[in-house]
């Protein structure tokens, strides 16, 4: 399933209009504000798709009937572009784990480029809710790969991706290679095409 959440209005679109702009872009503080704010406003919505447990909870006039989170979050980022999404998701899942993994292109000289992951630091994933954040998704392989490696030693129950901005590439390449039962894209924009650097 792909959720692209600029299709209904809300700040979020302000946020993403100041990613794109170049001007904006050159102010780095702004633009990590900005990421961390997206990653913020779709874990909100991702929030609204989980599990919850009624609990009595004792205040000042009395037990109050509230709904306590009950699914089991592990928030993982793409190094280092991830880690402004990641503070965004983790103010919202403040009671979750942490995963993180470098993923980078090593490039070929004739131009083509092959993904090479690295450094992974990871919690048990087993029947965990996995939020995979990485702010730019263009081919999708390299999220598809960071995937693959994080779930080697067990499987979450049902994996959440999420990027500020992804391409219809990227999609596809999800769409092709797990099922929806699997994973589920949560993203800002989709744009349509890449550019001659696949970004």
């Amino acid at each position: 399933m792909v959720n692209q959440l600029i299709k209904t209005n809300s700040i979020l679109s302000q946020y993403v209009s100041e990613i794109r702009n170049i001007e904006i872009q050159n102010d780095r503080l702004r633009f990590r504000k900005n990421l961390e704010r997206i990653g913020a406003i779709i874990a909100y919505e991702i929030s609204k798709t989980l599990e919850y447990k009624s609990a009595g909870i004792e205040t000042p006039l009395g037990v109050a009937d509230c709904k306590i989170l009950q699914s089991n979050i592990v928030i993982a980022s793409i190094l280092r572009a991830g880690i402004p999404m990641h503070n965004g998701i983790l103010s919202v899942f403040d009671h979750a784990d942490n995963a993180f993994i470098s993923a980078y292109r090593k490039h070929e000289k004739n131009g083509s480029f092959k993904i090479k992951l690295e450094y992974v630091s990871k919690p048990d994933l087993k029947d965990k809710i996995l939020l995979l954040c990485d702010p730019m998704m263009a081919t999708g392989s390299s999220m598809g790969l960071t995937y693959k490696s994080l779930i080697k030693d067990g499987k979450p129950s049902h994996t959440h991706i999420v990027s500020a901005i992804a391409s219809s590439e990227g999609v596809d390449y999800l769409k092709k290679n797990f099922s929806r039962s699997e994973m589920t894209l949560w993203t800002a924009a989709i744009d349509d095409e890449l550019t001659a650097q696949a970004y």
